[in-house]
């Protein structure tokens, strides 16, 4: 293989045209962003928030799937594989972009407010776990344990195209442990980062809500960029439906997985019926946020599941990449309706849904940053891993192999 696999993004490639208007976006984003903090810095807060996560769990997600890829193995896994590393090595400039989230803690988490806790016991209670220093150290922590991983399984994977006999088994090894460690930030970032936004709810299942949501996020990202680099070599002779097709079941699976933990979660809390948990959903059931959940189990479940049934879809890059298209805007309505009451409300009950131009400005202008950082990522490397002995075999079967 030559040219784009060798040298990653040629001159005049059009995915440099997606990264110049995705960079327009952005600056666009983030001035407004800018201008939004001087006038109503408690709001832009809010939508910094959660465009952040948005992105950030596109990045993690991407982690993760490589880590899975790494000790499972698979067809599936060698032609995403560069994206989801390029998506991974963000997280290092994803954690800069986490200091106005450190910085605002005290407007945006109830618990991290001065005197908080001196008239709430439950408050002084978590006092020792949730307070500001902590959190920006467990951040910092989780941020060195990413950005490790990411560079780790990168350079690695670097070794094995060329040729370094250990580099396979490094991998996997790394792999294996890199699973359990990731699951275990995760969870604890998604409990510091979302949860804790309502100090007196918990949920044991809120960690795997995130970490599926993030990898769910990550796949539809990956399957639309190939969808666009389907015509571009080397993909056009890597790219084999029969690939596509264990991409888009594993869509199916995870969406499949997404609606079963967010149906698990409702009926365990709702059954069990006790005043600690109950209100996360009545909160979400007045005021709009009834017709965001509405909106989620159509456009986030039961018709990405129904459409996902369809081998010949699951067949079609361009189709496929549609879904996917639907999968991560539904995944951002997702986590708005997750944090946005807690956010909004700050315990003080049910709060009615009302969508700011600033929640559009932030996702546009991290969202837009994001794809620049991922293409400077992805232009750094060859597109396919040469060195992967499963590469040889995916690109010599027939097209209509099983």
């Amino acid at each position: 293989m030559t040219g784009t696999s060798q040298a990653g993004l040629p001159a005049g490639h059009p995915l440099l045209t997606v990264q110049r208007g995705a960079g327009a976006v952005g600056v666009v984003g983030a001035i407004v962003c800018l201008v939004a903090w001087w006038t109503e810095p408690a709001r832009a807060l809010e939508s910094w928030l959660v465009a952040w996560l948005y992105v950030t769990g596109i990045a993690l997600g991407s982690l993760a799937l490589l880590l899975i890829h790494h000790v499972t193995g698979g067809a599936w896994g060698v032609v995403i594989r560069r994206p989801l590393e390029a998506a991974a090595r963000t997280i290092p400039l994803l954690a800069l972009l986490f200091l106005p989230v450190a910085l605002g803690a005290a407007d945006l988490y109830p618990w991290a407010a001065p005197h908080a806790a001196d008239h709430d016991a439950l408050l002084r209670h978590k006092a020792a776990y949730l307070n500001v220093p902590f959190f920006c150290l467990r951040a910092a922590i989780y941020f060195a344990v990413w950005t490790a991983l990411a560079t780790l399984l990168g350079r690695w994977s670097v070794d094995q195209d060329a040729n370094d006999p250990a580099a396979s088994g490094r991998l996997h090894a790394l792999a294996r442990g890199g699973l359990v460690v990731a699951g275990l930030t995760m969870t604890f970032a998604a409990i510091d980062w979302g949860m804790s936004l309502e100090p007196h709810w918990f949920s044991t299942i809120y960690g795997v809500l995130f970490i599926v949501g993030a990898a769910l996020s990550a796949l539809s990202f990956t399957i639309v960029l190939l969808a666009a680099l389907a015509g571009e070599e080397p993909f056009t002779t890597a790219l084999q439906p029969v690939t596509i097709h264990d991409l888009g079941k594993l869509l199916l699976a995870f969406t499949m997985l997404w609606g079963y933990v967010n149906f698990s979660q409702f009926l365990i809390v709702w059954s069990g019926n006790i005043s600690e948990e109950t209100p996360f959903y009545l909160n979400r059931m007045h005021g709009g946020w009834n017709a965001l959940a509405l909106l989620l189990i159509v456009f986030h479940f039961a018709l990405p599941f129904a459409l996902l049934l369809s081998r010949s879809l699951k067949r079609n890059a361009r189709a496929l990449a549609a879904v996917a298209t639907l999968m991560l805007l539904m995944q951002l309505v997702d986590l708005y309706w997750l944090i946005g009451p807690d956010l909004v409300a700050h315990g003080e009950g049910p709060v009615p849904l009302r969508v700011h131009w600033m929640d559009l400005a932030a996702v546009l202008g991290l969202g837009g940053v994001f794809v620049v950082l991922f293409s400077r990522q992805l232009r750094g490397a060859a597109l396919l891993p040469l060195g992967e002995p499963a590469l040889s075999e995916l690109v010599g079967a027939r097209a209509e192999g099983h």
